[in-house]
C-alpha cells in the first residue's frame, strides 16, 4: 500500500467520523427539557421524569412537573411511577436466574409446575411451555381475560385466575400470531414463585431490588398507595384532568405491578446494556449472557409497518419488544396503567437507553419524547414529534368524538319516538359469565343499572339504544370505558343472556368486553 493510498484512506475515514459527528448530535440537556416541557403542555401531562443513559452513564436525568393535580407536590428522582408492562422484563429475568441454576428451561411443560394450569384446547395445555407463557403466541385475544384482574377492585383470587383460563376461548391457532397477554405473565409469575420457593413479591425484591439497590421501588399495593412520595394516575374527562382509581389487582404483579423511581429505572436499564452485570467493576451478574441473549432473540414475529424509521422487522423477545430502527437495533417495552403510562427504550449499539414516566395515560407523550431524542443520535432533522403525535392523537379523539355524538343522536331519537319501549322487567335478572362472574341487572325507578359481583368499578347507568342493544355508562367517568350491552331473547320476549363491546375505539383492551358471554342464572 502507498503512502498516499493510506493517506486517502485515513482521510476518507476522518471524513466519515467527522460526518456522522456533524449529522447525530445528541439533544442538549436543555433542549430536552424543552421536548418534555412542550410534551407535557401540548398533551396535558402533570408530571414526567426523563433519563438518557449513554455509554455507562447518566447523560441526562430530570423531573418535571406535579405528582397529582390534587397535592401539586413536584415530582422528583424518588417519586414512585407505575412502571406497568415494563414489569414483565423483571419476570422473564427472574425465570432466566432459575434457568442459569439448572431449574427450570424456557421448554419446561408448564404442567410440569402448575398440574392444574388448563386451557381451553387439550392438546395446547399439554404443550404450554414456559416460553409461551411470556411471548404472546397462546392463541387468545388481546387482553383476554383482563377483566379478572382489571381494574383493581376485582375480587377474584389468582387461583380462581388460574382455574378459569380454562373458559378463554381462542382467537386463532397456538403459536401462531401476537397477541398481546397479561394474565400468562401472572402464570409465569407462579412459575416463579413454585420454583423458588419463595413469593414472586419477595423473589423480585431480594434478587433484583436488594443486589441493584434500588430502593425506592415497590411492589405491594397497600405499600405503594401509603408512600407519600408517589404519583397520581389522571386521565382527561370532559377537557379536565381527573385522578384515575387503582388498575390492576395485587396477584398481576408479575405482569404489571412495580412502581419505581426514575432513579431506579436508571439502574435497570443500565444493567440490562450491560448484559446483565452490575456493581462498580461489573464483576456481578443478575444472569448469565447467555439467558440476556435469549431474551433478546425474536420468539414471536409482529406485523408492523416501517414507522417513522425505516423498520423492516418487529418481534417480541421474552419481556421485550424488538425491532430495527435507522439501521440500529432496538428493544423496548411501554407499560399502561389507568393515567399512567412509561417507555424504556435501548439501543445496544450505541450504548444507549431512554427512559420515559408519566402520570397521565397519553401513550402518544412518550413516544413524542423518546423519539425527539432518538433522532439526535439518528442524525434526524426537522421532524417535530410532538406535533405529529399530536395530529395522530387529534385525529382519533376526532373518530371518537364521531362515534359518540352519533350514539347521542341515536339515544336523543329513541327518547323522543313514540314507539314501544322494551319491557324493563324482561331484561332483570343475574347474569352469569364463566370466568368473569355474575352481573346483576336491576330496575331502579324505571332505569335499568348494570353492577358487577366481583368488579365493583363496573357499575353504572343503562340507557336504551336500538332493538335489544343498551348503552352502559360506568358511574367512574374516568374508566372511559362505556359499553354496548346486546340481550338475547327467548321466544318470549325475555332475555336469556347478552354480550357486550366497547364503544369508543379508544378503549383500553383490557377492558376485553367482547370475550364476554353471559347467560342468566336464575
Amino acid at each position: 500500500m502507498t503512502s498516499t493510498t493510506l493517506k486517502s484512506l485515513l482521510f476518507g475515514a476522518l471524513f466519515v467520523s467527522i460526518n456522522l459527528s456533524i449529522n447525530a448530535q445528541a439533544l442538549s440537556g436543555t433542549q430536552i427539557d424543552s421536548v418534555v416541557q412542550k410534551t407535557m403542555q401540548t398533551f396535558d401531562v402533570p408530571g414526567i421524569a426523563v433519563a438518557v443513559l449513554k455509554d455507562g452513564k447518566i447523560y441526562h436525568k430530570n423531573t418535571y412537573g406535579v405528582r397529582s393535580v390534587k397535592t401539586k407536590a413536584p415530582v422528583n428522582e424518588h417519586t414512585l411511577f407505575g412502571v406497568a408492562s415494563n414489569t414483565k422484563a423483571f419476570t422473564t429475568s427472574a425465570l432466566a436466574q432459575l434457568i442459569d441454576r439448572g431449574e427450570l428451561t424456557w421448554d419446561t411443560k408448564v404442567i410440569d409446575v402448575i398440574p392444574e394450569f388448563q386451557l381451553y384446547d387439550a392438546y395446547v395445555t399439554r404443550e404450554f411451555t414456559v416460553r409461551d407463557l411470556v411471548t404472546h403466541r397462546s392463541g387468545l385475544g388481546l387482553g383476554a381475560g383482563d377483566l379478572m384482574v382489571f381494574p383493581a377492585s376485582n375480587t377474584t383470587t389468582k387461583d380462581e385466575m388460574i382455574h378459569n383460563l380454562r373458559y378463554l376461548k381462542p382467537v386463532s391457532s397456538f403459536r401462531s400470531q401476537f397477541d398481546y397477554d397479561n394474565l400468562l405473565y401472572i402464570v409465569a409469575g407462579e412459575i416463579v414463585s413454585r420454583i423458588s420457593g419463595q413469593s414472586f413479591d419477595d423473589y423480585i425484591s431480594d434478587h433484583f431490588f436488594k443486589p441493584l439497590k434500588m430502593e425506592r421501588s415497590l411492589l405491594s399495593i397497600p405499600e405503594i398507595k401509603a408512600d407519600p412520595n408517589r404519583i397520581d394516575g389522571h386521565a382527561p374527562v370532559n377537557g379536565t384532568l381527573e385522578l384515575t382509581t387503582d388498575t390492576f389487582t395485587q396477584i398481576s404483579t408479575p405482569a404489571a405491578g412495580i412502581y419505581a423511581s426514575i432513579n431506579d429505572m436508571s439502574t435497570w436499564v443500565q444493567a440490562q446494556l450491560n448484559d446483565g452485570k452490575y456493581g462498580e467493576k461489573l464483576t456481578d451478574s443478575l444472569f448469565s449472557t447467555k439467558a440476556h441473549r435469549e431474551m433478546w432473540t425474536p420468539q414471536t414475529l409482529i406485523r408492523s409497518g416501517k414507522g417513522p424509521y425505516n423498520t423492516h422487522f418487529s418481534a417480541y423477545g421474552l419481556g421485550w419488544f424488538l425491532s430495527d430502527v435507522n439501521g440500529y437495533f432496538q428493544v423496548t417495552h411501554t407499560g399502561g396503567l389507568l393515567g399512567i403510562v412509561s417507555q424504556v427504550t435501548m439501543i445496544p449499539e450505541l450504548d444507549l437507553g431512554i427512559i420515559v414516566l408519566t402520570n397521565q395515560q397519553s401513550g402518544a407523550a412518550f413516544s413524542a419524547i423518546t423519539n425527539s431524542i432518538k433522532d439526535g443520535y439518528f442524525g434526524i432533522k426537522n421532524q417535530d414529534r410532538i406535533k405529529q403525535y399530536n395530529e395522530r392523537r387529534l385525529a382519533g379523539e376526532k373518530d371518537e368524538e364521531r362515534i359518540v355524538s352519533e350514539l347521542e343522536k341515536d339515544i336523543a331519537a329513541q327518547l323522543k319516538s313514540k314507539a314501544p319501549k322494551p319491557n324493563l322487567s324482561d331484561y332483570v335478572g343475574t347474569y352469569k359469565d364463566n370466568w368473569f362472574g355474575n352481573v346483576a341487572i336491576t330496575n331502579q325507578n324505571g332505569t335499568l343499572h348494570f353492577k358487577s359481583e366481583k368488579s365493583s368499578d363496573l357499575t353504572g347507568t343503562m340507557t336504551f339504544y336500538k332493538g335489544t342493544t343498551y348503552v352502559v355508562r360506568w358511574n367512574d367517568a374516568a374508566l372511559k370505558a362505556d359499553a354496548f350491552v346486546n340481550f338475547n331473547l327467548d321466544t318470549q320476549g325475555k332475555a336469556v343472556g347478552f354480550m357486550m363491546s366497547p364503544i369508543s375505539p379508544l378503549t383500553d383492551f383490557s377492558y376485553d368486553f367482547q370475550d364476554l358471554e353471559f347467560h342468566r342464572a336464575e
